[in-house]
């Protein structure tokens, strides 16, 4: 089980990542940290007011709870923090207590929200951007990236081959609309962009996230903080293929820390052991894996487009 977590706000980087690294070294876990490195503007994501679907999740998730009035205002009322520099501190403990660390993103808002319609020389511009920042902050370049809301365009992922990332995780697994892999051979893979198969390998995600599930009604079972991780230990029951949970600081490192704890010992007791991403490579860096097309789509219980993982060819 390879746990990814982003990082995306600075109450997150703050006040979650500190807990999840107790939760994770009291688990003997291993897990990758993925961090936004400059502004927290999540105030601006109120902008997607207006897309179908957002109402519907706010509502579900108690986008307020979880992330605080305060950070709602980053960006609109109130100045965005300088993640990267206000919390080099915290960033680098996270490595200096044993666990991977890599780039989730620049700005999250201003990736997500943005670098679909990109130009190359925006996208690569930010992407050099964070990795500046990593580079000041960890003394050493960044290694892995894992994209903002999933979000990426193809000089995103050719900038992945132009870094030398040897993995990274952007995209998701396409799911059925009671979670389980719409196709069960989905996986670690590489891309094909512009008719170029790139080098870096993609680990996507295969499991529904904690905000996608809560509130919605599943096979007749309306999902809870009180059932969640029973749910999610269902779907993992078997141990017969390798899963990356993707998990956020603002959620399991807060508010939803108890769902977490569950989730470890449960996918302890199924059988996992609790990896990093480059745990996860070090499996499958010799397999020949499918080559697949860069490709948009839609998931349950999340609003708008996405990366996920399209057909081999």
């Amino acid at each position: 089980m390879t746990l990814k977590i982003d990082v995306d706000t600075y109450r997150g980087t703050r006040e979650g990542v500190p807990n999840l690294v107790r939760m994770l070294q009291a688990h003997q876990a291993h897990a990758t940290f993925l961090f936004s490195l400059g502004p927290d503007h999540t105030g601006w994501a109120l902008r997607r007011a207006l897309r179908p679907g957002f109402f519907s999740k706010v509502s579900r998730t108690s986008v307020v709870e979880h992330y605080g009035l305060k950070t709602l205002m980053y960006g609109t009322l109130l100045p965005g923090p300088d993640i990267g520099k206000l919390c080099a501190a915290e960033l680098r403990a996270v490595r200096d207590a044993g666990f991977e660390c890599g780039i989730h993103t620049w700005d999250h808002v201003l990736w997500q929200d943005n670098v679909a319609k990109r130009h190359a020389a925006w996208t690569v511009a930010m992407m050099r951007k964070a990795g500046a920042r990593y580079a000041t902050v960890f003394g050493a370049p960044a290694h892995t990236h894992g994209a903002a809301g999933w979000q990426m365009n193809g000089a995103a992922f050719i900038e992945h081959d132009t870094a030398r990332y040897r993995y990274a995780s952007d995209s998701r697994c396409v799911l059925n609309e009671n979670g389980t892999l719409a196709n069960p051979a989905d996986g670690p893979h590489r891309l094909s962009v512009d008719g170029k198969v790139l080098a870096c390998i993609q680990l996507p995600t295969t499991l529904p996230t904690l905000d996608e599930l809560l509130g919605c009604e599943i096979d007749g079972t309306v999902i809870t903080t009180a059932n969640i991780a029973d749910f999610l230990l269902k779907l993992t029951a078997g141990a017969t293929r390798d899963h990356v949970y993707t998990l956020h600081a603002e959620l399991e490192g807060q508010k939803l820390a108890p769902i977490f704890e569950q989730l470890l010992a449960g996918w302890r007791a199924q059988g996992y052991q609790l990896a990093s991403m480059a745990d996860h490579y070090g499996q499958i860096k010799d397999d020949v894996l499918p080559v697949c097309p860069m490709t948009w789509g839609e998931l349950p219980g999340r609003s708008g487009q996405l990366m996920v993982q399209g057909a081999a060819r």
